[in-house]
């Protein structure tokens, strides 16, 4: 009698382990399903973005700040498993980030950024503890990064034209040194004063030399990655991520 050989039944493939990016999507992911978690933030977002947007609205070309970026960066640097979720949502003022201390000495420019209700009341206890804080002081750390600077003659509110007359071993620069203008606005408003003779009266307005705003870089979430935030090679992937899930993940009603 022939029978027929039997064979064994061959074992599944064992799964395929789970990438670093793979499981941190599982986590964003549970977290959608819960609305105190994943809208935990929205509402403070919303509102240091709204106070940012009205202050440098008109502000050398400045597109307003989507609060939406905001939420997916809150996401990539924590999130609730993380022990900075309940004080520092957006971890500036870690010891060793200079983003912090960059605001509050009015470093880089960030001095033109932050709205002045914030600016005089942001310290560094704040920006450690309160969440809400810590939000306004990483939108201010990432705008000032994203904000174009250069240092140009600025009038002052002043716009009277005064006059002033040569003395033996003037100079432009010296005059306006002396009668608080620019050697900008002196040329401006005395082109013929190539030679100066003592005597010869010229023109000045009140001015300063001063960093100025001049252009922006666009909020994208590679120029993010770049100038905010230095050490996640998966930040930009993380932050589109995070970009597709809230349109359907929903977010907080704030009043």
């Amino acid at each position: 009698m022939v029978t027929r050989a039997q064979t064994k039944p061959q074992a599944k493939p064992a799964a395929k382990p789970k990438t670093d990016f793979e499981r941190w999507q599982d986590y964003v992911n549970g977290s959608t399903q819960h609305p105190d978690q994943w809208n935990g933030y929205d509402c403070d977002i919303r509102s240091a973005v709204t106070e940012y947007n009205r202050y440098l609205m008109g502000n050398a070309g400045y597109q307003p700040l989507d609060w939406q970026m905001v939420k997916a960066m809150v996401w990539v640097e924590t999130g609730p498993g993380s022990e900075a979720w309940p004080n520092k949502p957006m971890q500036i003022g870690n010891l060793g980030d200079p983003g912090l201390n960059t605001l509050l000495r009015g470093e880089e420019g960030s001095n033109l950024i932050l709205p002045p209700a914030i600016r005089t009341r942001l310290n560094a206890a704040l920006a450690r503890t309160v969440p809400a804080w810590n939000i306004r002081a990483g939108i201010g750390y990432l705008l000032t990064r994203m904000a174009k600077f250069d240092v140009q003659s600025v009038r002052d509110a002043d716009d009277k034209v005064y006059e002033v007359t040569v003395k033996a071993g003037d100079s432009l620069d010296k005059i306006a040194s002396a009668q608080g203008s620019t050697l900008v606005e002196m040329r401006a408003l005395n082109p013929n004063a190539a030679v100066l003779k003592p005597g010869q009266v010229l023109k000045y307005r009140k001015a300063a030399m001063r960093k100025v705003i001049t252009g922006w870089r666009p909020v994208t979430t590679q120029n993010i990655a770049v100038l905010y935030n230095h050490g996640d090679a998966a930040y930009i992937r993380k932050l589109d991520y995070v970009l597709t899930l809230i349109p359907n993940a929903g977010t907080a009603a704030c009043k």
